[in-house]
């Protein structure tokens, strides 16, 4: 069985302590946290910083199916979620399962997906199903969506509504490296390919689902409740902002504190876990007036400014 620090110790040790992911120890505590909160991961990132490398290292250490889709606008649901073929030697139809029936799915480049094929997706993250020809066929746990999108680019995309955002437990930013960083990565590419496809399962999905239960059972006091009610109504409060946090941002809150715990060797929830996963959980559920995003104004720095504001509990 797995100790305390369970998945993310696993992972750390593996890719990080190893180095076969170069400078990826906070994106890899987001999604190994976000995993255990049965959450889904929102990866935003110029092309070439390892998203799809982290994603799919992360599904094979966890003894997890991983299957990735490549957005484009010609792409339809059944492309993702499957469909129904006629089969000659058997006279009748038989379903062919999409991509999706997997346990971490990459979606890449979400955001150049037509707003059709982008909703195929909603079900799925939020019910944990899909429905193909009315019939209903439940997802295998653990099931999370990995989505990665390019915040460069303009044309030929389809931006996500509010309400799809809204469906990602976190949002991570992913940049560049340090410049030893990318030394090193130059150093050890051949390396670190090899490293990342010869990966073999540390853990059983099992022992994944056992973890769920785990992070469930980390306690939160009733002050950690109350600071985070004042974070999520301040953000509704910040002139800058034209739609603040909702209960469901709340809700992620709660649950990213407690895996962020966990993963930090705790089964209790501290005022810091809460400053760690604030920006990440509630940045892409914040939008800020036009004109002031016109003046450099972000929901990160929003955010920040909250937690700044409000008056952490005493122990």
């Amino acid at each position: 069985m797995l100790v305390v620090m369970g998945v993310f110790d696993v992972v750390k040790r593996e890719l990080i302590d190893r180095v076969v992911l170069i400078e990826k120890e906070r994106e890899l505590k987001l999604m190994s946290s976000a995993l255990l909160s049965r959450g889904h991961v929102l990866m935003e990132g110029v092309p070439g910083v390892a998203k799809t490398y982290t994603s799919k290292a992360l599904a094979k250490l966890l003894g997890l199916s991983f299957k990735r889709v490549q957005m484009t606008p010609d792409l339809l649901p059944s492309d993702i979620i499957g469909y129904y073929v006629f089969d000659q030697r058997s006279g009748g139809f038989v379903l062919r399962k999409g991509p999706i029936f997997a346990n971490i799915l990459l979606v890449d480049e979400i955001n150049r997906a037509s707003p059709r094929t982008q909703s195929a997706l909603l079900e799925a993250m939020q019910e944990r199903q899909v429905t193909i020809e009315g019939e209903v066929f439940k997802l295998e746990e653990p099931f999370m969506v990995i989505a990665t999108q390019n915040p460069i680019e303009m044309e030929g995309v389809f931006p996500l509504p509010e309400a799809q955002l809204d469906r990602f437990l976190i949002k991570v930013v992913t940049g560049y490296t340090t410049t030893k960083g990318l030394i090193e990565i130059m150093k050890r590419a051949d390396e670190i390919e090899e490293a990342i496809e010869s990966l073999k399962p540390i853990v059983t999905r099992e022992e994944v689902l056992e973890e769920f239960k785990r992070v469930r059972s980390v306690k939160v006091d009733d002050s950690i409740y109350s600071y985070i009610a004042s974070i999520v109504e301040e953000t509704r409060r910040h002139p800058a902002v034209r739609l603040g946090a909702s209960p469901r941002a709340a809700i992620a809150l709660v649950k990213m504190a407690k895996a962020w715990a966990y993963t930090s060797g705790r089964d209790y929830v501290i005022p810091d876990d809460v400053k760690a996963v604030a920006i990440p959980v509630l940045m892409h559920r914040i939008i800020v007036k036009p004109e002031l995003e016109l003046q450099g104004v972000t929901a990160e720095k929003v955010v920040e400014e909250v937690l700044s504001r409000v008056p952490v509990p005493k122990p």
